[in-house]
This record gives structure tokens, C-alpha cells and sequence, in this order.
């Protein structure tokens, strides 16, 4: 599970490392948390333009018939995405990259006691976890925009913590990620294999 991380950068190198036409209208933030409005990008769906949007954290399907749906959707597991009602037809349809630059896990270490740990890349830079969206209405017709973030298997640097963690794309699997061309969830489940743990710190 993932239910906390942060995303600190600065705007011009989110806008370089993910390839946007300008910088995000993004603040640092460093414990972002469920249901809170989070950075997202997804691809144009008829140009070559990547698009940044802000989104609530906890993915609300467009059939839900109110908001707490996205409560418990906060995570998809990406064995089981392209099979459940909530995720299926994002994960053939509406991917998105959720950027980030840690996250966090907590370990048991006694009956009530849990310990927080950071975890990040090696070079402190920005990565993406592999995100899914959806569009909900609600019964005014307001538009809503939420996001989930997509878990595997733990590496062996996390395992220690936690029994999943999130996937996190490598870069040059972003374009094949967000690429609407891409229908089959098949063809980008590879894309989700847990991040290698040489890499993080």
C-alpha cells in the first residue's frame, strides 16, 4: 500500500523531466495524502502533448454513485487492476503518471507501535508511479478527476518494511504508459514490475 509520499521539486524540472510545455502550477509538498488534490500527467488524446492536471488522490469510477467510493481506491493492485469493476477499464483507458520523489512505508515494531520509513531514488531525483484516472459526475453534474496509484510486489529494499509497494515507472516506459493507442492492459503490465531496489535509497 501507499499512503503517504511527497513531491518537493520545483516546477521547471518537473516541467523537464516529464517533458511538459510549462511549468506545473505545483507548490512542494512533502506528506501528501489521500484525498487530496495530487499532480497527475496524462497523455493528449490526438497530439503529441503531455498534460498536467490536478487530481483527487482516491479514484472514484464513472458509475460510483457518490464520492466515498474513492476511499478505499486510493491503490490498485496491478495483478488484479485489469480485472476489478473500479479499475479495469482505466487501466485499458486512462493511465496517468503521479510524480513523485519519495514515498513512505511504516513497519510494525510492536503491538501498537509502527515505524515510518522514507524511501526515493538514489539520486534524489523525480520518478513516477504508474497512476490510474477516472471521470466521475455527481447528481449537479459537476465534473470530479481522480487518481490511483498502482502497487506490486516489494523490491528487497522495502520488503523489510512492507509487503508492496508502489510501481514505479521507469523512464523510458512513460511514453508506452501513457500512450492512448495502448488498449490492451496486457501490453503495459510489464511496465509495473517492482522498481529495481539499486536504484533507491
Amino acid at each position: 500500500m501507499c499512503g503517504r509520499y511527497r513531491l518537493t521539486a520545483k516546477q521547471r524540472y518537473m516541467r523537464d523531466h516529464f517533458g511538459l510545455d510549462e511549468d506545473p502550477p505545483w507548490e512542494p509538498h512533502w506528506n501528501i495524502a489521500p484525498t487530496q488534490q495530487i499532480a497527475t500527467i496524462r497523455q493528449h488524446p490526438a497530439e503529441p502533448t503531455r498534460i498536467f492536471a490536478l487530481m483527487r488522490w482516491g479514484l472514484i469510477p464513472y458509475w460510483a454513485k457518490d464520492q466515498s467510493f474513492g476511499l478505499r481506491t486510493i491503490n490498485a493492485m496491478s495483478e488484479t487492476a485489469a480485472e476489478k469493476p473500479a479499475f479495469r477499464d482505466s487501466i485499458k483507458r486512462r493511465r496517468c503518471l503521479i510524480p513523485a520523489d519519495g514515498f513512505f512505508e511504516w513497519k510494525k515494531i510492536g503491538p501498537k507501535e509502527k515505524q515510518p520509513y522514507s524511501f526515493g531514488l538514489a539520486t534524489g531525483s523525480l520518478f513516477a508511479f504508474a497512476g490510474l484516472w477516472d471521470r466521475w459526475r455527481d447528481p449537479k453534474n459537476n465534473i470530479l478527476e481522480t487518481c490511483s496509484i498502482l502497487t506490486t510486489r516489494p523490491n528487497s529494499l522495502v520488503a523489510d518494511v512492507h509487503d508492496r509497494m508502489p510501481a514505479i515507472l521507469r523512464v523510458e516506459d512513460y511514453e508506452s504508459w501513457l500512450d492512448p493507442g495502448i488498449t490492451n492492459a496486457e501490453a503495459v503490465l510489464d511496465c509495473l514490475k517492482p522498481f529495481d531496489a539499486g536504484l533507491m535509497k
